[in-house]
C-alpha cells in the first residue's frame, strides 16, 4: 500500500485545527459494500474517483482513521478506528492490529491522557476500537480523563441489538467505558463547544451523527458513514451493505448534499483516502467530489 495514502494531513478552519491519523487502509472491490455492484458501472466517474479513491482495477481504497480536533482550548478525536488486538470481521487487513497508534497520537500532540473528548459518530466497531486498549488481560479506557460522547438513540439501539457483524465490540469497546463512569449520553445535535457540534445524519445506523465545525466564518464537516466513499455522491441510492436502514440513509446524504454542496465548505470522509478533504459540486443531475 503507497505510504501516500499514509501521510500525514491537517487543516485549519478558522482557529481550529484539525489532523488526520490514518490506523489502516483497505483496497476492497466495489461488491464488498454494494452488493449487485461492479466497478464497470464507474467508467462515468473515473475521471474524480481515479487515483485517489479508485485504483487501476476499479477496488475502492478506504481509509480508516481518526480526527483530531483542537478547539475551544479542548483536545478531542472523533472516531476512534479498529483497535488493536481485535479479532474484527471482515476484512483481513484491521484483523489483529499491532499499531503505534496512540503514540502517533502523541507525536501530534495529542497524548491520550489529554484528550477531553471522545466523539463517536455511530457505534459500529471500527468507529470505537481505539476507546479502550488492552492492559494485563483487560480492556481499559485509552483516554482516562474524557468525557465520550455518545449518542442516545445510537446507544439504546445498539446495547440490547444482536450484532450483525460479531465483533463483541459492546464487550471490548463500549462497556468498559460505561463501568469506569465516563460516558456522557447526548442527542444528535449536540453541542461540545462553541466551534463544535453535533448534527442528526440517520440512516447508516438510527443515531449516527456528523460532527460540523464553524469558526470565524469558515466551515468543515466530518461525515461518519453516511459515506463511505466519495463514489456515493454521485450514486446516493446505491445499496450500502452496512447501512441499517437504507432509504432513509439515501434520504439523508442526498439532504446533506444539498445543504453543503456548492459551497466553501470542506467535507471530511472519515473514510475518504489521501487527500481525504474536498468540496461538494454539481456535475449534470448530480454532484461529484472535489479534492
Amino acid at each position: 500500500m503507497s505510504d501516500r495514502l499514509y501521510e500525514k494531513l491537517s487543516w485549519q478552519v478558522g482557529d481550529v485545527s484539525i489532523h488526520r491519523l490514518v490506523e489502516v487502509v483497505l483496497c476492497a472491490p466495489i461488491d464488498s459494500l454494494f452488493p449487485d455492484r461492479s466497478a464497470a458501472e464507474l467508467s462515468a466517474y473515473e475521471s474524480w474517483l481515479k487515483p485517489n479513491y479508485l485504483d487501476a482495477d476499479g477496488n475502492m481504497h478506504i481509509s480508516i482513521h481518526a480526527f483530531l480536533i483542537n478547539a475551544g482550548g479542548m483536545k478531542m478525536i472523533v472516531d476512534t478506528c479498529a483497535g488493536n488486538g481485535k479479532n474484527l470481521p471482515l476484512y483481513d487487513e484491521w484483523k489483529n492490529l499491532n499499531t503505534p497508534f496512540l503514540e502517533n497520537m502523541t507525536e501530534l500532540g495529542f497524548g491520550p491522557d489529554a484528550i477531553d473528548r471522545v466523539m463517536c459518530t455511530h457505534l459500529h466497531f471500527d468507529h470505537v476500537g481505539w476507546n479502550t486498549h488492552k492492559v494485563n488481560d483487560k480492556w481499559v479506557p485509552s483516554f482516562p480523563n474524557a468525557r465520550y460522547l455518545f449518542n442516545k438513540t445510537e446507544w439504546e439501539f445498539w446495547k440490547d441489538a444482536d450484532d450483525p457483524y460479531e465483533s463483541n465490540a459492546l464487550e471490548h469497546a463500549l462497556q468498559p467505558i460505561f463501568d469506569a463512569d465516563l460516558v456522557e449520553l447526548v442527542e444528535a445535535n449536540h453541542q461540545v463547544c462553541d466551534e463544535i457540534s453535533l448534527i442528526p445524519t440517520p440512516g447508516h445506523t438510527p443515531g449516527h451523527a456528523s460532527v460540523l465545525i464553524q469558526s470565524k466564518g469558515e466551515e468543515a464537516v466530518i461525515t461518519g458513514d453516511m459515506f463511505h466513499h466519495p463514489l456515493q455522491f454521485a450514486e446516493p441510492g446505491w445499496i450500502d451493505a452496512a447501512d441499517v436502514e437504507s432509504d432513509r440513509a439515501e434520504r439523508t446524504r442526498i439532504e446533506f448534499m444539498q445543504r453543503f454542496g456548492n459551497t466553501d465548505s470542506t467535507v471530511l470522509g472519515t473514510h475518504f483516502a489521501t487527500p481525504t478533504a474536498g468540496k461538494i459540486v454539481s456535475d449534470g443531475d448530480g454532484y461529484k467530489f472535489e479534492s
